[in-house]
């Protein structure tokens, strides 16, 4: 195995953490932002006003977009088992 193959394979693995973070990260960030606006447009300081609205997105990004998540991640983790074999040799 050369250092060629081992940078190609952090790379897949730090592109599909990236492709199954995303919609989370980006929802959550999304929320933040409207609830940051809300907060500073009303003038209301409450830390439990921007952390449930988050919790609640994320978990349903995790309801709607976790299946998928999970394929992608067995296809990665698949993919690079059976490409030991033709690492060793």
């Amino acid at each position: 195995m050369d250092a060629q193959a081992v940078l190609t394979i952090g790379q897949n693995a730090l592109f599909t953490l990236l492709a199954v973070s995303a919609p989370v990260l980006g929802t959550v960030l999304l929320v933040g932002l409207v609830i940051s606006l809300f907060q500073a447009l009303t003038q209301i300081n409450e830390a439990t006003l921007s952390f449930v609205p988050k919790l609640v997105a994320a978990v349903a990004v995790f309801a709607i977009a976790g299946p998928w998540m999970l394929v992608t991640l067995v296809d990665f983790i698949k993919r690079l088992f059976q490409s030991i074999p033709g690492y060793i040799g």
